[in-house]
């Protein structure tokens, strides 16, 4: 058993147990009450683990869609959590500092355009390719790769097996726990919840003592990103230090991770409030 362990928590949608289809995790869609039991219980299971194994401290930042899908009452009462989208300069690992010894990523997709992946995409669905130093990334690189630059490992990321692959390629030894296998977008072989409840407890308690290293991205840092449309590509290089370098892709170097990520971030929710609306594939 580890001590004095603080442990941050990225909390996902579309890697959740028993998630499968965009009316799983869009709210108001037919089946997203369903779904809200299903990824309360996945972080319930990380929290549980993780104090089994020596945490003092557990924070979870809400990351899907709204960023208020979790049952608060149904929630470890120990944890605190951060909710609501608006104002989050880092997104999804919203309050991860230096004082953080561990990251886990639970219920967390695939980057956009991975065959067999559930829901893959990278952010919005029109962003078609996420680069952090020519590195393919998804959201959980992305994660990765903002928690490194406060010397913060990824220690667990729990999803399909198409997210875990991915993870594992970026994070050498992360931890594990693989809740369904993509089959399509929107189909997978999926395993029970009560079963899912005890690998992500028993992937946690692991995560703790796991031997892995920040995902530290060496500097200058150039964060790339590829939208689907002309439009969007167009609204986002007016963010300042953003550059239009071809006609749907954008730019942003800087000193770090973070303070590449902040105007690209800003590029990113401009280009997709202001552009034409589309419908959900």
């Amino acid at each position: 058993m580890v001590f004095d362990v603080k442990v941050f928590i990225s909390v996902d949608m579309e890697g959740a147990s028993g998630v499968t289809t965009w009316d799983d995790v869009i709210p108001g869609r037919m089946f997203y009450n369903q779904s809200r039991p299903l990824i309360t219980q996945d972080v319930n299971a990380a929290i549980e683990g993780a104090m089994e194994a020596g945490a003092t401290e557990v924070l979870v930042n809400e990351a899907h869609d709204g960023m208020r899908n979790l049952l608060l009452e149904k929630l470890n009462p120990a944890v605190r959590v951060i909710r609501g989208f608006r104002g989050k300069k880092l997104a999804m690992v919203e309050g991860i500092n230096e004082t953080f010894d561990r990251v886990f990523l639970v219920g967390y997709h695939a980057r956009a355009g991975m065959l067999g992946a559930i829901l893959n995409h990278t952010f919005f669905n029109e962003v078609h390719n996420f680069w952090i130093n020519g590195v393919l990334v998804g959201e959980g690189g992305i994660s990765a790769a903002l928690a490194g630059d406060f010397g913060v490992p990824v220690a667990l990321v729990t999803g399909d097996d198409k997210t875990i692959g991915q993870m594992r390629e970026l994070v050498p030894g992360v931890e594990s726990a693989e809740v369904k296998k993509g089959i399509s977008r929107y189909s997978a072989d999926c395993l029970n919840p009560e079963a899912t409840y005890g690998l992500i407890k028993e992937a946690a308690e692991r995560a703790m003592s796991a031997k892995v290293k920040p995902y530290r991205v060496k500097p200058p840092v150039t964060v790339e990103v590829e939208f689907t449309t002309l439009e969007m590509g167009n609204l986002a290089s007016w963010v300042p230090s953003v550059e239009l370098v071809e006609p749907r892709k954008v730019s942003c170097t800087a000193g770090s991770v973070v303070d590449a990520w902040k105007p690209i971030w800003a590029a990113m929710l401009l280009a997709n409030g202001m552009a034409d609306p589309k419908p959900q594939p």
